[in-house]
């Protein structure tokens, strides 16, 4: 007599292994070695938020090099997980998990929180002024990073990307009177609703092996002054702004053509 249970099972079995297959063909090129390295990729990404906690801790306790290096780490990451998210192929692999939303919410914690607690915990504006500027950082890159065209479909950045965390550290070591600092970080928080386009450095069409080479310099030069603090070269110091005014010069100059 057959046992009424076995068509259940074998129905069963047949329905797992159509589940394996049908999972493995949506991970083309290494099966389950090619999700377990999608997940990995999201955790470094999500790893800057540990990151910025770090840095607000250095900032609580006054530790301004600490808080600057964990700050670098951190775009380091931001600056490289791109590139392997794509060839990781995430949004393939992981297509319910929202790999651009973590992006968007650990880079507002090391781009823009934890630098509006650095302004108002080392007063780099007036004593007065420091809610202020640092809710006016604040508020403009929320509205920035909400916008639908906050990263467009052919590689800019609508308005001032939020870049508050390198403008922060150029005010500290650059030792300027604090309503010029104060000045400045306004000017930048009006211009977060100002649609001008920024590139995206490590994917401009145009110039983008120029851009990035110089990036790179640009990058060890700001770990060589954060090794110099508190005593920065101002030779290196000036040198190093100049990479910042190729890209506002690039910027302008693509978007105005596009």
């Amino acid at each position: 007599m057959r046992h009424p249970e076995r068509p259940r099972l074998a129905a069963l079995h047949r329905g797992v292994a159509f589940l394996r297959r049908s999972r493995l063909a949506r991970f083309p090129g290494g099966g389950e070695t090619a999700l377990i390295a999608a997940w990995v990729v999201h955790l470094y990404t999500a790893s800057s938020a540990v990151l910025a906690l770090l840095a607000t801790r250095a900032i609580f306790e006054y530790r301004f090099r600490d808080a600057c290096f964990w700050l670098a780490a951190a775009l380091a990451i931001d600056s490289t997980d791109g590139v392997l998210a794509r060839a990781a192929r995430v949004s393939e692999r992981l297509p319910w998990f929202n790999g651009a939303k973590l992006d968007d919410i650990v880079d507002y914690l090391t781009y823009v929180f934890v630098p509006a607690i650095f302004v108002w915990r080392f007063l780099l504006v007036p004593d007065a002024w420091t809610v202020p500027v640092a809710g006016a950082m604040l508020l403009s890159s929320a509205y920035g990073f909400n916008r639908e065209d906050a990263k467009t479909n052919d590689h800019f950045f609508t308005g001032f990307p939020s870049y508050w965390n390198i403008v922060v550290f150029y005010l500290f070591v650059m030792h300027m009177a604090s309503i010029v600092n104060a000045i400045v970080l306004i000017a930048l928080a009006v211009l977060v609703f100002v649609p001008i386009r920024y590139v995206y450095p490590s994917r401009t069409p145009r110039w983008r092996r120029v851009t990035v080479a110089l990036g790179v310099l640009w990058g060890i030069a700001l770990l060589v002054m954060l090794w110099q603090l508190p005593a920065v070269s101002r030779v290196l110091l000036w040198s190093s702004l100049l990479f910042p005014a190729y890209y506002v010069i690039l910027s302008l100059a693509v978007g105005w053509r596009r």
